[in-house]
């Protein structure tokens, strides 16, 4: 959701031929590209980056003579810097002008955020014989686990990052997080429905402008931003959140959109969602388009049989017979979802190793529940999967 109507004009203008501008950061300096081509349908502009940087641009013959970005460095042959981004032009970029397309042909790559002088700056090290980029002090990723630990220690602001990146959240106090990491731009936070505290302090972060939130939860309406007081903001990307929390966002952030704030909210939960799939590795399944809610059912119900005849196995079975039981259960396992996959098969890498990787649950569950490891317990189920297994 982006707070517009599908198929009508780009919430900022821009039309083919237009050249914007915006300042990179890692040029230290203003860039530019043209907009090739705008698609109402799948609302995105194809954006070529052009090879300049310099000051700032009141209009395109600040330019001076203007060519595409080529690119060599690194594993790239020589081919255009072109690529399909979300039609919202970001608050930050400016039209300087229009010039006649430079290139007419569609391009084949897509991207979620405008990420101008970025391959510029990557280009100019690698034709300056620097072959490493360089490690940026201003980015930091952590785990959650690791998060807390440095939010228990007493320190002095962190104003240096600005990229900030959290993984693997269980549980995270926001109000911790914004004090330590006062002057961060791009916020990026990941759980597996884990838990947020104080989510509205994140208002104190002045200067953000992404913020991307997935399958977390604990907010509420309260807890929205607010762009008066992050008024910054070019990017909202909230996936797997509390529904209370993905409305107020939607309805504070909707009339920012024409002003460049790209908006997209999806996977908005109810309080009930989130009990029915605590348990659930493949809830994840429900928010893929090449998935049916028929085929997620399914799975779902194949996973939570496995998952009963498994600790029933693990249980009740002799010592001798467990092995072959668990081989029988996962040559089951993966004939039905040979017969899910079907005409039509959806089953891809990315699927492959969360079915595997569910399997695995459910004897990390087993362990617990007995004491000991089983790692024979791993390699007898999957091995009646890749008896069968046609996915």
């Amino acid at each position: 959701m982006a707070g517009r109507v599908r198929g009508a004009a780009p919430p900022r203008a821009i039309a083919a031929g237009d050249v914007v501008a915006a300042f990179s950061r890692v040029l230290a300096e203003w860039t530019a590209a043209q907009i090739v081509h705008v698609d109402a349908g799948s609302e995105r502009a194809a954006v070529l980056e052009l090879d300049w940087s310099g000051p700032e641009p009141a209009s395109v013959e600040d330019l001076g003579e203007v060519s595409p970005l080529r690119l060599t460095h690194h594993s790239w042959d020589g081919g255009l810097s072109y690529c399909n981004y979300e039609w919202v032009l970001p608050r930050s970029y400016k039209v300087i002008g229009n010039l006649p397309p430079l290139h007419d042909e569609p391009s084949r790559s897509y991207s979620t955020g405008w990420w101008l002088g970025d391959q510029l700056a990557r280009q100019r090290r690698w034709d300056a014989g620097v072959r490493e980029d360089p490690v940026d002090p201003g980015v930091a990723a952590y785990t959650g686990a690791e998060m807390n630990d440095l939010l228990g220690e007493p320190a002095e602001p962190h104003t240096g990052i600005r990229i900030l990146n959290v993984g693997g959240v269980e549980s995270l106090d926001c109000e911790r997080l914004v004090r330590r990491f006062p002057n961060v731009t791009d916020l990026g936070l990941r759980g597996d429905l884990g838990l947020l505290s104080a989510a509205g302090s994140l208002n104190g972060l002045g200067s953000l402008r992404r913020l991307h939130i997935v399958d977390l939860f604990g907010m509420g309406g309260d807890d929205r931003l607010l762009p008066q007081r992050v008024p910054a903001l070019e990017a909202l990307l909230l996936h797997s959140v509390p529904a209370e929390y993905a409305a107020a966002m939607r309805s504070a952030w909707r009339r920012e959109v024409p002003n460049g704030t790209f908006v997209d909210i999806r996977g908005a939960r109810k309080p009930e969602w989130v009990a029915e799939n605590r348990d659930n590795p493949l809830r994840g399944w429900g928010d893929r388009e090449q998935i049916s809610g028929a085929r997620v059912k399914k799975a779902v119900a194949q996973y939570r049989s496995t998952r009963r005849a498994v600790m029933a196995a693990l249980a009740e079975e002799p010592d001798g017979d467990r092995r072959a039981r668990l081989v029988e259960i996962g040559r089951r396992y993966g004939e039905a979802f040979n017969r899910l996959d079907g005409r039509s098969p959806f089953i891809e890498t990315v699927e492959r190793e969360e079915l595997f990787a569910a399997l695995d649950l459910i004897v990390d569950e087993a362990e617990a529940a007995h004491g000991s490891a089983m790692p024979w317990a791993r390699e007898s189920l999957a091995s009646g999967v890749d008896t069968v297994r046609d996915w």
